[in-house]
């Protein structure tokens, strides 16, 4: 019996370590945030293109059964600010549903208005998204691609903004900040607003200042054509193609930019089951660039810190098996009062990092922050609730299983506190769910325990 606490505490103590490392990688990243903040006399503010630097673009919006956003999208896209001989919108349209019968009658009505848009649907759905963003730009000449998710409403001078930053011919990719449309909707997408300004915030900013390998986040960014053919193109082998072909480029030696003051909206997911759905396929996706990138990036000419932030970066989904495998061995550690003899006490102030980096980016971004700080607590509610099916996630991941089977996230056209669910779209309640109620339960009488043991 001693031997198997032995070997609890032992795992006990890698798991707080590790976990550790996340944590204080997050308050270097709030600490390096404002010092990068007070460098910079305008924060990464955007210029409006001027006529010259006008090259062509195409916008390119890919769909999979969204009837409920999809004229949103359209509409918001086809009235951005841009010359229109220099401008192409692509309806990457995979629907299965009268999706597709809403799509045609919107591209119908924008082209009847000198819109240069086209309604484009493949033979077959290989590779879901990133199979849809290839097949559209074989059908393109332009010599940049914006990409936009259904969930997306771009404001109109979205381009102008962005195109001025390929003025260095080494530029392969322009970011924009995501915003949100429905934050306020619930305790539920006040979380995720919170972890979206903290990547978006802090991180994205941190690692693009610095030169660090960041990533394509999927939508509301612009490429060069030539990087992603360069780059070998949109990859069909993980769930996360914006991440793979982001450090494929990088590695090649493109360059990314970041443009903190340029903000796309889009829609939070507000149901839990959405919300798992989004955040397993981004764990997944995560995990399998890091098998795919660990090895690449270690015999990189790149120096020790820039290869140590990219393999945190890629392996930042590893918390939750971590937060799961510590929650699990903490309770027979407590009962056999073993956990008194773990001096890991030093290491505590690590798991302030995250709460922190969330405060900051709301200092950062908006004028009523303190406000806002009022939701931070309800982000501990989100860790258990994801912490199975995100570690499921990652195994599936280590294991090579469906690696490329893409699970949409649904949206309902939710905006502010208003919005339904529209039964058509909604998801089961899956096995996770009740393993990670249990997980919850498990862990309150944890604490529980753990609390009367330092009071004894």
């Amino acid at each position: 019996m001693h031997d198997i606490i032995f070997i609890l505490a032992i795992l006990y103590a890698f798991a707080a370590i590790s976990l550790a490392i996340y944590g204080f990688n997050a308050l270097l990243f709030s600490a390096l945030f404002v010092w990068l903040r007070r460098r910079e006399t305008h924060a990464a503010t955007a210029e409006a293109a001027s006529p010259e630097s006008f090259p062509s673009v195409t916008i390119q919006l890919p769909i999979f059964n969204e009837r409920f956003v999809v004229e949103r999208l359209i509409k918001a896209v086809a009235a951005i600010d841009y010359p229109r001989q220099q401008l192409s919108i692509q309806v990457l349209d995979d629907s299965t549903d009268d999706t597709a019968t809403l799509s045609r009658a919107q591209v119908a009505h924008y082209k009847a208005q000198g819109v240069n848009i086209d309604y484009v649907r493949r033979p077959n759905r290989t590779g879901y998204k990133a199979g849809a963003l290839a097949y559209g730009l074989e059908h393109t000449p332009a010599d940049f691609v914006a990409v936009f998710d259904a969930d997306f409403v771009p404001p109109r001078d979205f381009l102008q903004k962005v195109m001025p930053s390929f003025a260095n011919e080494r530029v392969g990719l322009v970011q924009a900040r995501w915003g949100h449309l429905n934050p306020e909707h619930s305790w539920l997408t006040m979380s995720q607003a919170l972890m979206l300004d903290g990547h978006f915030g802090i991180e994205q900013f941190v690692r693009s200042r610095l030169g660090l390998m960041w990533n394509f986040n999927g939508s509301a960014g612009v490429w060069r054509v030539q990087a992603i053919k360069d780059s070998g193109g949109w990859g069909l082998d993980t769930v996360a193609e914006d991440l793979d072909l982001s450090y494929r480029a990088q590695l090649r030696g493109w360059q990314m930019r970041y443009l903190s003051d340029v903000v796309a909206p889009a829609e939070i997911p507000s149901l839990l089951v959405a919300f798992k759905r989004q955040q397993f396929r981004w764990a997944k996706g995560s995990i399998q660039c890091l098998r795919k990138f660990a090895r690449p990036i270690i015999e990189s000419p790149k120096s020790l810190f820039q290869k140590a932030q990219s393999l945190i970066h890629l392996s930042g989904y590893l918390v939750h098996p971590l937060i799961l495998l510590l929650s699990l061995i903490s309770l027979p550690l407590v009962l056999t009062g073993y956990i008194s003899k773990l001096h890991l006490s030093a290491i505590s102030i690590a798991g302030f990092g995250a709460p922190i980096l969330f405060a900051v980016s709301q200092w950062a971004l908006y004028p009523n922050w303190k406000h806002k700080l009022r939701h931070l607590p309800t982000i501990i509610l989100i860790g258990p609730g994801i912490a199975v099916s995100n570690s499921w996630a990652v195994i599936e991941a280590l294991i090579n299983r469906n690696p490329t089977l893409f699970l949409r996230t649904p949206k309902f056209q939710v905006e502010g506190r208003d919005g339904n669910h529209h039964s058509e779209y909604s998801l089961p309640v899956d096995w996770s769910t009740w393993v990670e109620l249990f997980f919850m339960i498990y862990s309150g009488i944890t604490t529980q325990r753990h609390h009367h043991a330092r009071l004894g």
